[in-house]
């Protein structure tokens, strides 16, 4: 895609086959960074086994989810360094460097040695990769949605920006499809042994060809007009976050939309996994499978709520979802423990006798004897149509939370700053409120020994958003950004 020699002033001279292309080339280089952060979590279980100290499976599991949540961490930070970059310099050349750090540092995980070769070097270095990685995340999805945004017609932002928002999951939803495979192909034993790091290895190819994509695409023509015209940001951090109104407005974006949509964001879907898999003990490749199915079942909707925004607004349906998960999720993790067959009643927390770390063993009342409680054991016979099913809505109410969330943030900020103003609210929000829920989940349930507990946390921060969003969150959907730039060249 080259550049065009006649600056674009409209959205109407982008014709549709062009935006396709743009949507095309965004992305998929957001859907290898995503598949490429989340295959890390996808195999959390198995590989928190081999970068961590054996003989307590609770605490490798607490210290892998802790690598894991520093990842999301630093998101905020990446955001605001190439957030900077992409107002300064252009959106384009941010997510190039994105792209690579993202796909550089998947490879090298695939090549790391184990806890059982590299001693304590292994896991630092791990911290190491995962903190470039989350670096690299917080410029990436930004520049894309920003992207595509200034391309498309105002009147269905929503819409064509949900395209974007399916790159999330499915990027997880190939990092769990790539597992199975594997793990149907393989032995446990070979994938025990090697197998974890093929997908790690693989994505190198995918960065090579979407870097090639996306070294042939032109700059957004929004930024290319302020640019040409003098109107871009000399200082778009401060410019962003030292005035009020525009700091103001980055406060309520985070509270009142990105923090709860976060939330809901990791625990439809990662956090299901979790639950599945830590907790009610369900065979690991069928909870793989439970999982895929219900996000590929729930992906067309991302663009159904995103058209949808373009009709009724964005905060409405923003806000349902949120409203909806802190309803509902209690129900739904109760029906999942039923589906599920082990009928888990509480955890045992004690600390292991030789490492004195924390240990944390599911209890269920043993079949010969209902009376006394027994260490569960993987489920023998859960209902997976059932278990889809109760997953999938979890997906739905992340596709209603997602599916208009860029389109928002890109019409409540103005495009000198667009940037910037973004990625900061989009990355706490999702970065440290949502990053945090498996590992909060997980690390309450041991404490209380509920093994709801963990729900507390998305079901809290969901509620305020839905408070906060409803209060001061502004609908945005009559914004013309297009205009916006139109005007200021005029004037």
């Amino acid at each position: 895609m080259s550049s065009a020699t006649v600056p674009i002033t409209s959205s109407d001279q982008i014709s549709t086959s062009k935006i396709w292309m743009v949507i095309l080339a965004s992305s998929v280089g957001t859907m290898i960074e995503w598949y490429d952060f989340y295959i890390f979590g996808s195999l959390a279980v198995v590989l928190s086994q081999k970068f961590y100290p054996q003989g307590n499976n609770t605490f490798a599991l607490i210290a892998y989810l802790s690598t894991f949540a520093v990842g999301f961490m630093v998101r905020p930070f990446g955001a605001l360094f190439f957030g900077r970059i992409g107002d300064l310099v252009g959106r384009k050349y941010a997510f190039l460097v994105t792209l690579t750090i993202m796909g550089f540092g998947t490879f090298l995980i695939g090549l790391m040695p184990t806890y059982a070769t590299a001693g304590w070097f292994a896991p630092i270095a791990l911290i190491a990769i995962r903190v470039f990685q989350g670096l690299a995340l917080g410029g990436e999805y930004g520049g894309a949605a920003i992207y595509v945004a200034e391309h498309v017609p105002d009147n269905k932002r929503g819409y064509w920006t949900s395209y974007i928002q399916i790159t999330a999951t499915l990027g997880l939803f190939f990092s769990v499809i790539t597992v199975v495979i594997l793990q149907f192909y393989m032995t446990p034993a070979n994938f025990q042994a090697y197998g974890w790091r093929i997908p790690f290895l693989l994505s190198v190819i995918l960065v090579m060809i979407s870097l090639y994509i996306r070294l042939k695409m032109a700059e957004s023509p929004i930024f290319t007009q302020i640019k040409s015209t003098g109107m871009s940001s000399a200082q778009p951090l401060k410019d962003a976050f030292t005035q009020w109104p525009n700091f103001k407005l980055v406060l309520i974006s985070l509270l009142g939309a990105t923090a709860g949509q976060g939330v809901v964001w990791y625990t439809g879907q990662y956090y299901a996994l979790f639950y599945l898999q830590t907790i009610l003990k369900v065979n690991l490749r069928t909870s793989f499978i439970i999982v895929a199915i219900a996000m590929l079942l729930g992906m067309p909707f991302f663009t159904v709520f995103g058209a949808l925004s373009d009709k009724i607004g964005r905060k409405k349906i923003i806000m349902a979802g949120c409203l909806l998960a802190f309803l509902t999720y209690y129900p739904i993790y109760q029906a999942m423990e039923s589906a599920a067959g082990n009928h888990v009643i509480t955890f045992k927390s004690q600390l292991n006798p030789v490492t004195k770390a924390p240990a944390l063993t599911p209890l269920t009342t043993d079949p010969a004897d209902p009376t006394k409680l027994v260490p569960a054991k993987e489920a023998p016979n859960p209902n997976v149509p059932l278990l889809v099913l109760l997953v999938f809505i979890q997906v739905l109410y992340v596709t209603m939370v997602y599916g208009p969330i860029a389109a928002y943030l890109v019409e409540a900020f103005p495009a000198k700053i667009r940037y910037s103003s973004f990625s900061l609210p989009y990355h706490i929000g999702n970065g440290v409120f949502g990053g945090l829920v498996p590992l909060v989940g997980i690390y309450v349930c041991y404490l209380t020994g509920n093994i709801y507990s963990g729900l507390w946390y998305p079901m809290a921060i969901a509620a305020m958003t839905f408070v906060v969003g409803s209060l001061l969150l502004k609908e945005t959907v009559h914004v013309k950004i297009w205009t916006e730039v139109d005007e200021k060249k005029k004037a």
